[in-house]
């Protein structure tokens, strides 16, 4: 419990003081106009209330992300604290703001511009591939993923089969992506995320109180951190940092902030928006990461804890779902209220991540191929080619793409990373403040993909090494680069 209270302490200290740190390097401009007001157009930039683009955000982010990834990485042990709480504040928040902001500075663009503009024309090209790719399997999966749960709800119910409700299902959660893709910001999603964001904070608070009050058993950080409990064996490195992404660091993030930068009324509420809304995603992680381990440990699946929440969450066809364990705290510490919030937890969230993801796959496809989106039918031109695709990844065995979106994720903050540290670098800024988390997240996605089963499976002593030295070399370009920019300086 000590751990779990001193991590959230620490999250907030993170916000308030780290926060300003980087607003400060960063150089926020109160007197800037934003491209809200300067670019106006009706659809995608509109100016909007700071609480309500922090909510949307907040749930833009968040989805079941740091949910079920949290779940997922306890199973390794108290280390997943650390870096749900160190990631967050250092590198995933960071991130964050810097991309929302560098956005902001750029009229809105969207992420593969401003890694383009810092990293040249190939890493622009890279970054529209790999986020599109991103964006549509994201919004693919969480149409298949809700479809199904809301059918199991609903199966055999006004005579209709269960394979003919996740037709249904898939059929109105699309109808509502189109809608939500094509409308302008305000018009759905602007009314609709704050209150799916506000059930989201409200569940993780309830689950929050059965934490502190329900009796059970909790990991300390002095219960051999940096040995790995998971029961499959894993190593906590790089493992650990791909399972828990979006409460520690997540590419995604940099494809949703420019969608809140072009609604933003001044640069001051960046922090609040920005950093604030990845805090709140990490306290959200660390509840959802204590109370699974806590009510596994008292739920008597055996004297190991991790080998009882992992057997919680094996379905009866023997595959890992973290939904199952999400479902069992919420009714149980929470009753009939729990199980409506657990409802919104395992059905909204994804879709409220997938119809953003739709959302920001238009507006880079608009912004390298400066097509004008003020119009409806120019919109609804860039979307067809987006959802038949995602209607043909759908035909897919997910199982299997899905293990390297995980990957892809982590690669593209890294590359977000790098991008901010040169930008930090030509401002004359204290560019550590990214480049450090740039130099980590290259020895984790590089490693990862060299030993993961996914992977090439290589032993992982060679695959640190690569991974490590990749990160060298990267880092000798970037002090060459450094030292050019103080030559012209001079």
């Amino acid at each position: 419990m000590n751990t779990f209270l001193i991590g959230l302490l620490l999250l907030a200290l993170g916000y308030l003081v780290y926060g300003r740190i980087v607003e400060s390097v960063f150089g926020c401009d109160v007197k800037r106009q934003t491209p809200a007001y300067r670019l106006k157009d009706g659809v995608d930039y509109i100016p909007l209330p700071t609480w309500r683009v922090y909510l949307i955000q907040f749930l833009n982010i968040a989805g079941t992300g740091p949910i079920f990834g949290a779940i997922l990485g306890i199973l390794f042990g108290p280390a997943a604290y650390l870096w749900i709480v160190f990631g967050c504040i250092f590198m995933g928040a960071v991130h964050d703001y810097m991309c929302g902001m560098l956005s902001l500075r750029k009229d809105g663009a969207s992420i593969p511009e401003i890694v383009g503009d810092e990293l040249g024309p190939a890493a622009r090209l890279l970054m529209r591939v790999l986020s599109l790719f991103v964006l549509v399997l994201v919004g693919a999966v969480f149409v298949s993923t809700p479809a199904g749960l809301l059918a199991t709800m609903t199966g055999g119910s006004l005579s209709y089969t269960d394979a003919q409700w996740v037709v249904i299902w898939t059929t109105i959660i699309f109808i509502y992506y189109i809608a939500a893709t094509l409308l302008p910001i305000d018009a759905l999603i602007g009314r609709i995320y704050p209150v799916f964001g506000l059930a989201l904070l409200i569940m993780a608070i309830g689950v929050g109180i059965g934490i502190i009050t329900r009796d059970g058993w909790m990991p300390e950080i002095t219960d051999a951190p940096f040995l790995t409990h998971h029961p499959k064996g894993l190593s906590i490195f790089p493992f650990l940092c791909i399972t828990i992404a979006c409460g520690a660091i997540s590419g995604f993030h940099a494809t949703q902030s420019p969608m809140m930068s072009r609604c933003l009324q001044n640069e001051r509420m960046g922090r609040r928006v920005f950093y604030g809304a990845m805090i709140t995603e990490g306290v959200v992680a660390m509840i959802w990461a204590a109370a699974a381990i806590k009510f596994a440990a008292a739920s008597g699946q055996g004297d190991n804890a991790y080998c009882g929440l992992q057997t919680l969450m094996t379905s009866s066809d023997g595959k890992t779902n973290p939904a199952l364990i999400v479902n069992m705290i919420c009714n149980t510490w929470m009753g009939r209220i729990g199980a409506i919030l657990a409802i919104l937890g395992v059905v909204a969230a994804p879709i409220t991540s997938g119809d953003t993801a739709f959302r920001s796959a238009r507006l880079i496809v608009a912004d390298f191929m400066h097509v004008s989106q003020s119009t409806f039918v120019r919109r609804l031109l860039l979307v067809i080619p987006l959802f038949a695709i995602a209607i043909a990844l759908m035909f897919i065995d997910f199982m299997v793409l899905w293990r390297y979106f995980a990957w892809l994720n982590q690669t593209l903050a890294m590359c977000v990373l790098w991008a901010a540290s040169v930008w930090l670098c030509r401002k004359r800024r204290l560019y550590w403040l990214t480049l450090v988390p740039a130099i980590f997240m290259t020895v984790v996605c590089t490693s990862y993909i060299l030993m993961a089963p996914e992977g090439l499976k290589l032993p992982a002593n060679v695959s640190l090494g690569i991974g490590v030295a990749l990160a060298l070399v990267l880092t000798a370009a970037f002090s060459g680069f450094a030292w050019q920019q103080r030559k012209l300086r001079h």
